[in-house]
């Protein structure tokens, strides 16, 4: 701890705003009135006391004192470099100042006691490691600073006192700190706070020398880029002078000729004159220079008044639908109205009314395989239009639709005006392929976004994001693709006019692979057409066998593996060419058939062999398909009675299965049929091809019929197959899908259908072919359902059937 000696009576000579501790010697100016005051007051005490002038040095802060000052000797009086009067005074020691008293001279006397500072020697390890700390830290920032001299005294000194004091010389330190300095009489603690204070000024220092050091590394960055450009610049100019070129600037950067130039709408003229001031006004490293460079490009680029004239040779354009898609006559039919609409519009002078022109906004909904995609090029063709496709399976972000915000970086334009960019016209054949597969998330629903530009009374004023400025799509020819109708929003599917696209017949397909696909397959074998010529009975054992589908892809696969082959055996000399590919060929080409219809298997072997099964009519995504229900009672001794449904059932057609039993129950009496036991027994009933979901209605009259056979015990006819939702008091209520079922029927070599009553209008739908070769049943009840569905009690040997027990 430090103590207090014998009092001392001393002069105050005040510092203002400046501290001195002990061990310091500086230099002051007497023409300071309280100084030269101080100094001469010392000198006359001095006369009569052995030794130096003292005084006391004493900070003076906004006119106040601490309590502790330092006890200064003048050590010389005389001039100082810039020739005032001036004294040289070094600090000795603390001094605890007392009350103030009085002495000769001007000056204020007061009365102190020396602090007494005695560290223990040797001193203890804590204290040592302090004393290291410092002078290294000290060492540091001296080197720093380049003071090699200053290092050496800091180094010889041992006394920790004197060593804390030593910081009184930092520069960096505040005067706050130093009068903390000062008033910290114990030794230790005063070195531990200079040791505290060295190390943060170093630690900022080399955050500043950081900070400096990657300042001047981008300055010198920028310099150099600058000076490269310059030199660039000047490369170029005389690159330009040796070819014979005078121009100062290159053509693409001139973008106020060029939208000058350009023509343009009045209202993107005037939007892209503002962005060229901006470009003008911006410095080349400004980023804003590239983004305003990259939106007038997008505009400059857009075919803002390219228009394609229609064809509006009607005959010609129908010819040329019939020519590449065989079938689809809904789809020509409206083409062709289009186009004769817009003929006599364009003939009485009609061709823009109220900024809008006559656009056309198509849904082709339909199984894979029918031709969507390719009939969006067939109907450009046909009008004499640019095509473009935009694929929208998976799109999920709105921007792909709207565009991007010009705030953000790589930002561009959205698929439509991409779309218009690329067709080169603003009047182009768009096709939006698979809408229904359109998703939505956190960054928005593209399905919205597309609301605007599919309908006919807002998109001639089409505003994307990026650009910013109104596009006319009025014009624009859009043909939507979708495999399920469900899937597309109720909003968005009111925009567009429907076309249906149900599947091919099977002559249909024939004549597909005959006149399409048998061409382009040659084509990708290697072989010419007299090469290899496939009978039409191949052609259509290829399509009803091989291949059941809605569309043509599988068949078009069948060809070409079938080509293949005979190109491959060609090649090893085991056939010889030309080769004509009959239907009796086909098994030993490509192996048997995938898909016999039940009609052609042995009657043993039928599903419909037993009881209990019936034969339904369903739609799926890939089109019509034919669906088995099969129904069974449980054993009465297990008693597990009630109604369990198996095959990936949906809630729709789980009550539909309630519905059938409970119509035979309560109805089954007057059918003549064994209602007892669908009390006492557990009912069965399953759907085959577990593995895939089905919901629905339209099962209701097949899940009713398979129920009466397993009763009854008549089996149900192989060549029927039945749709058609039944009710509690056993109608017959209408399905949808009609067209489709019926095309499947015909596939799976079904030759009687039942379809409800009330379904029959839907029948002007189903291609004539098809219906000549269908016995179709309209029906309003079960029970004629019933008779015409169950066989006789006997089988064709006369032998009678077993009743389920």
């Amino acid at each position: 701890m430090a103590s207090t000696s014998s009092p001392l009576t001393l002069p105050v000579l005040p510092l203002d705003d400046e501290v001195v501790l002990p061990g310091m010697v500086v230099p002051l100016d007497l023409n300071d009135a309280d100084v030269r005051a101080a100094v001469e007051a010392a000198q006359a005490a001095a006369r009569s006391e052995p030794g130096k002038p003292k005084v006391l040095l004493v900070p003076r802060i906004d006119g106040s004192y601490p309590g502790t000052g330092v006890l200064g000797t003048v050590e010389q009086v005389g001039r100082l470099a810039d020739g005032d009067p001036g004294a040289l005074i070094r600090g000795r020691g603390r001094v605890k100042i007392g009350a103030g008293t009085t002495g000769p001279g001007a000056a204020l006397w007061v009365e102190g006691t020396m602090v007494d500072e005695t560290v223990p020697d040797p001193l203890p390890g804590q204290v040592a490691d302090l004393v290291k700390e410092y002078k290294a830290l000290a060492t540091s920032w001296l080197r720093k600073r380049g003071a090699w001299q200053v290092v050496d005294r800091v180094q010889a000194i041992d006394d920790v006192s004197a060593l804390a004091d030593n910081s009184g010389y930092s520069p960096f330190l505040s005067t706050e700190q130093k009068v903390t300095l000062l008033e910290t009489a114990d030794p230790v603690a005063r070195l531990k706070l200079a040791t505290e204070q060295l190390r943060e000024h170093l630690a900022e220092q080399d955050v500043a020398e950081s900070i400096a050091k990657d300042v001047q590394e981008g300055v010198d960055k920028q310099q150099r880029e600058f000076l490269l450009r310059r030199q660039l610049e000047a490369v170029r100019k005389e690159l330009r002078e040796l070819n014979g070129d005078g121009q100062d600037g290159e053509e693409s950067d001139d973008y106020r000729a060029r939208v000058e130039a350009a023509d343009l709408p009045e209202r993107v003229r005037e939007a892209a004159l503002k962005e060229v001031e901006k470009l003008e006004r911006a410095s080349d490293q400004s980023p804003e220079g590239s983004w305003i460079r990259t939106w007038l490009d997008t505009v400059l680029e857009l075919p803002w008044n390219e228009r394609t004239e229609d064809a509006y040779d009607i005959a010609g354009a129908r010819r040329v639908l019939d020519a590449e898609h065989a079938g689809l006559q809904d789809v020509k039919e409206r083409i062709t109205e289009y186009l004769a609409v817009r003929k006599r519009r364009s003939d009485r002078g009609l061709g823009v009314v109220g900024g809008r022109r006559g656009g056309a906004v198509l849904a082709l909904v339909g199984p894979p395989g029918v031709g969507k995609t390719s009939l969006g090029e067939s109907v450009a063709h046909a009008m004499g239009r640019k095509f473009v496709r935009v694929a929208l399976g998976g799109v999920r972000d709105e921007a792909e639709i709207r565009g991007h915000r010009r705030t953000y970086v790589g930002a561009l334009p959205g698929r439509i005006v991409r779309a218009v960019k690329e067709a080169g016209s603003m009047n182009p054949v768009v096709l939006l392929d698979e809408i229904d597969k359109v998703g939505s998330d956190f960054r928005g629903d593209p399905a919205a976004a597309l609301l605007e530009v599919l309908d006919p009374a807002q998109n001639h004023t089409f505003r994307d994001h990026y650009l910013e400025v109104e596009l006319d799509l009025s014009d624009v020819v859009f043909l939507a693709t979708a495999n399920v109708l469900e899937a597309i929003p109720e909003a968005l599917l009111d925009r567009m006019e429907l076309v249906r696209l149900d599947g091919y017949t099977e002559d249909e397909k024939v004549v597909i692979a005959r006149d399409h696909l048998l061409p382009r397959q040659l084509e990708r074998a290697g072989l010419e057409r007299a090469e290899v010529t496939l009978d039409e009975s191949a052609l259509r054992k290829l399509a009803g066998e091989y291949t059941r589908e809605a569309g043509v892809r599988n068949l078009e696969r069948s060809v070409a593996r079938l080509l293949r082959k005979v190109a491959a055996q060609h090649e090893l000399g085991e056939r010889e060419l030309p080769f004509t590919v009959t239907d009796a060929d086909l098994r030993a080409l490509i192996g048997r058939p995938h898909h016999v219809p039940e009609s052609a298997q042995d009657p043993a072997e039928r599903r419909t062999a037993v009881p209990g099964v019936a034969t339904g009519l369903a739609v799926t995504g890939a089109g019509g398909d034919v669906l088995y229900v099969e129904a069974s009672l449980a054993d009465p001794e297990t008693g597990a009675a009630g109604l369990t449904l198996t095959g990936q059932l949906g809630d729709v057609m789980k009550e539909s299965a309630q519905i059938a039993l409970s119509f035979l129950r309560s109805r089954g009496a007057e059918l003549e049929l064994p209602v007892g036991d669908l009390k006492d027994r557990g009912v069965h009933i399953h759907f085959p091809a577990g593995a895939v979901p089905k919901d629905g209605p339209s099962a209701g009259v097949t899940m009713t019929t398979a129920l009466a056979s397993l009763l009854s015990g008549r089996l149900v006819r192989t060549d029927v197959a039945m749709t058609g939702e039944v009710s509690l008091t056993g109608r017959v209520l209408p399905i949808g899908g009609v067209k489709q079922k019926l095309l499947a029927a015909h596939r799976a070599g079904v030759s009687t259908v039942i379809i409800p009553k009330r379904n029959e209008a839907d029948l002007d739908d189903v291609p004539a072919e098809v219906l000549d070769k269908l016995d179709v049943h309209a029906v309003t009840d079960v029970r004629q359902v019933l008779e015409l569905a169950l066989a006789p009690a006997t089988n064709s040997a006369g032998a009678e059937v077993p009743v389920a027990a």
